[in-house]
Parts: C-alpha cells; structure tokens; sequence
C-alpha cells in the first residue's frame, strides 16, 4: 500500500504549514509522505521553531520550499 501525499501550504512556509507538516509526520509519517510549501518562501520562522522544540520536535533543519516548485516538479497532492 502507497502512502497518501499530503502539502501543506502557508504563505512563506516559515511557520503553519511547516508546524502542521512536522505533527503529521510525529503522528502518522510510516502512513503519508509530508510536504510543506510557502506561495511566498521566506525564511523559517524562529519561534516556530522553539514552540516546537519545547514539545521535542526539531524542526530547526527545515528549509523553505515553494508550492510551485512541486506543481512544476508534476507532483500529484
């Protein structure tokens, strides 16, 4: 069984979507393939990235990705 492919997008992906793709991933990535995208990338929100350190998931490393990068790369979501 393939797993479900799921973007979360936000507008600089600095922040919501990159929170929203680091829980699915905590609660259930052996069952999806996670993604998260900015419309505008910017840069990852540092706050963002203590609240979720505070609750042990290290986001620290993530970059910033484009929404129209997987729309040209033919990624189906």
């Amino acid at each position: 069984m393939s797993k479900k492919r799921v973007l979360f997008v936000c507008v600089h992906n600095s922040a919501r979507s990159q929170i929203a793709g680091a829980f699915l991933k905590q609660i259930a990535g052996d069952r999806f393939d996670v993604e998260s995208a900015g419309l505008e990338p910017g840069k990852l929100n540092s706050l963002a990235v203590e609240v979720m350190r505070e609750i042990g998931i290290d986001i620290s490393q993530n970059k910033t990705k484009s929404a129209f990068d997987f729309y040209k790369q033919g990624k189906r979501y």
